[in-house]
């Protein structure tokens, strides 16, 4: 065993004691129970408000610089996900008109076509019967 020099404590805890934080606020000590020993129940152990948690670590110093940077991140978030949904909701109603005007005079440019080709192969047909 090595010695630093530090006296051992007075009192050691018990494990189901609830020990308060060096510069906590202190709790209300537990009531003794009716159990033999006269240490505290179960139910006072678990009691929520009877635990001390420590303070939350202070958040680091921001320059100006970087919260600038910051708010200009989530403002270009912000702004890329607004654009994004109005373009869509602006483009498809006109990308849908412009799909179903190509595809109106593709049928319409497909049926000239087939009907010039259906009446050339007639016209084939007719003048190998005629000859004959």
């Amino acid at each position: 065993m090595s010695s630093t020099g530090v006296p051992p404590p007075e009192r050691v805890p018990t494990l189901t004691e609830v020990v308060a934080w060096p510069g906590a606020p202190q709790s209300p000590p537990a009531q003794a129970s009716g159990r033999p020993g006269g240490g505290p129940l179960e139910a006072d152990v678990l009691d929520p408000t009877a635990i001390v948690t420590p303070p939350p670590a202070p958040a680091p110093r921001l320059s100006d610089e970087q919260i600038v940077e910051r708010v200009m991140a989530d403002v270009q978030r912000q702004i890329d996900l607004v654009l994004e949904y109005r373009l869509r909701e602006i483009l498809a109603p006109i990308l849908t008109r412009a799909a179903d005007g190509v595809i109106r005079d593709a049928r319409t440019e497909l049926a000239s076509t087939l009907r010039d080709l259906v009446a050339r192969a007639v016209a084939q047909e007719l003048s190998r019967h005629r000859t004959r």
